[in-house]
């Protein structure tokens, strides 16, 4: 249900010449650091999904390169980190006992300051 949230925020639709239905699709994105209405509604599906504290699941793709100021952000958690076929990325996975959507939005944003990060 949580990870539904975050997907549910993200996703987009794209039209196509020769169909006038939208096509639903969800993609990894970066995350809007500078948009306070992405933020706001959000933080709003979160609190309407979720009964506070869970544990949350985070899930992020980095490359390689920065993936020790991704794990220095999440040191004292439990990282599951798996490397791309190519090695070039890798996908962390995390979860974490959070007391409410402040917190969830503060590790987004933390975690949105690493060059390259797309969240899930």
């Amino acid at each position: 249900m949580i990870h539904e949230t975050i997907h549910r925020h993200n996703e987009y639709y794209r039209f196509f010449s020769d169909d006038d239905e939208p096509e639903r699709s969800m993609a990894p994105q970066k995350l809007p650091l500078s948009d306070p209405n992405w933020w706001s509604n959000f933080q709003q599906l979160l609190d309407d999904n979720n009964e506070w504290p869970v544990h949350y699941l985070f899930k992020f793709i980095v490359p390689k390169a920065g993936l020790s100021e991704l794990e220095a952000l999440f040191s004292d958690h439990s990282i599951d980190v798996k490397a791309s076929s190519k090695g070039n990325y890798l996908s962390l996975t995390m979860h974490i006992r959070v007391e409410n959507s402040d917190e969830v939005v503060a590790i987004y944003r933390a975690a949105g300051e690493v060059e390259g990060v797309i969240a899930l």
